[in-house]
């Protein structure tokens, strides 16, 4: 397990420079802050959250804790004082300090650390501790086995191409009884850097292994929500992707009833073109067809009285048969020639005698003139006067 964490380490490093290099970290405390000032005062303390570091001190004789940024100090207590009540007396400073969000530094002071600025090549960005390490013996003193070392990357102008880091130093036999110290009076500490000021330098020069392991409850609280969160999330998405498919199944079956009625307008209105088309088609047949009765008065007044017929018919074609008898079939022709009504009139056949009642039998057909030029014989003859 130690063999993974060493082999992750450099990419764990590479995230974190990563991270702290964009401008994300800024603008998400500039987002909370902002959110965190439309909260009533009352709540702005639940909300609050992260590391209160507190610098703890010590001048050789005596011990002195203050919060990271102010100069008044919240407890001093001597060197020399039993173990239980120089922890009693960090216990009663830190009292009302969430566990969770406190931090504890121990500061050296600036004459007993090394510090180096350095102009590294922008490839070592990612990989300061390891490129330090094999640099230790050239820019300082010692080599990296004797010291404890920190960098971190300077915002100072490089030449192109590069980019300004410091090291910071501090030997072992220098930090190792304040270490031993602080172990022997049960006081754990995150971190060891440098005091500048009211405040502390920003680096870590405490070896990760004696890093204190602190649980983190809300750290796991925040997990959980999160998790809710996404799980809240996902549901939201599925409901809202049920409600788009339930919209449009019912949009479907809305547009499958709209065809079915449209196709059935459609038929209807088809059945109605065709039924319109039909009457239309009788109408302007029997417009233009000639009267059945027109024709059989037409022939009635150009056949003399002494022929008669036996048979009359017009087929839809406008064909026209007569069957009968007369006494001078050969005649017939001539009297229906001028008719209006019908054209080509012809014999069928022979004409025959009929040995009963002495006239000839004759079969006679002929064609029904068009509309246009059909005229019924009435209106020549109500012209002309009656004869």
């Amino acid at each position: 397990m130690s063999s993974a964490t060493q082999s992750l380490r450099p990419w764990m490093e590479r995230l974190r420079h990563g991270w702290h290099a964009s401008p994300l970290p800024a603008f998400l405390r500039w987002w909370g802050d902002e959110l965190l000032g439309l909260l009533p005062p009352r709540w702005r303390g639940w909300f609050k959250s992260g590391a209160h570091w507190h610098l703890l001190q010590h001048d050789g004789v005596q011990w002195t804790l203050r919060r990271a940024g102010q100069p008044q100090p919240l407890a001093s207590w001597a060197d020399a004082l039993d173990a239980r009540l120089q922890q009693a007396a960090l216990a009663s400073a830190l009292h009302g300090v969430d566990r969770e969000d406190l931090r504890l530094a121990l500061l050296l002071p600036p004459a007993v650390v090394l510090r180096r600025t350095l102009a590294l090549p922008l490839a070592a960005r990612h990989s300061l501790p390891q490129v330090l390490a094999f640099e230790m013996d050239r820019q300082t003193p010692f080599t990296a086995a004797q010291v404890y070392f920190a960098a971190r990357e300077l915002a100072a102008p490089a030449a192109a191409g590069r980019l300004q880091a410091e090291l910071v130093v501090v030997t072992r036999g220098t930090l190792d009884p304040l270490l031993a110290r602080l172990t022997t009076l049960g006081i754990a500490i995150d971190a060891v850097d440098l005091a500048v000021g009211d405040d502390r330098l920003g680096v870590n020069l405490l070896p990760p292994e004696q890093a204190p392991h602190r649980p983190r409850p809300r750290r796991r609280l925040n997990l959980a929500l999160a998790a809710a969160a996404a799980l809240l999330l996902v549901l939201l998405l599925a409901q809202w992707l049920h409600n788009r498919q339930a919209v449009l199944a019912q949009m479907q079956a809305t547009v499958e009833s709209m065809r079915g009625e449209a196709q059935q307008v459609a038929a209807l209105r088809q059945q109605l073109q065709d039924n319109a088309g039909a009457a239309g088609f009788l109408a302007r047949r029997k417009q233009n067809a000639v009267s059945r009765l027109a024709v059989l008065a037409d022939i009635t007044r150009r056949l003399p009285d002494s022929a008669w017929l036996e048979r009359f018919s017009i087929d839809n074609t406008g064909q026209l048969g007569m069957q009968g008898q007369s006494l001078q079939a050969v005649k017939l022709l001539d009297a229906l020639k001028d008719s209006r009504l019908i054209t080509d009139a012809s014999f069928q056949g022979s004409i025959q005698p009929d040995p009963t009642t002495g006239k000839e039998r004759f079969y006679l057909t002929a064609q029904l003139r068009r509309p246009a030029t059909a005229q019924p014989a009435g209106a020549t003859s109500s012209a002309g006067g009656a004869p």
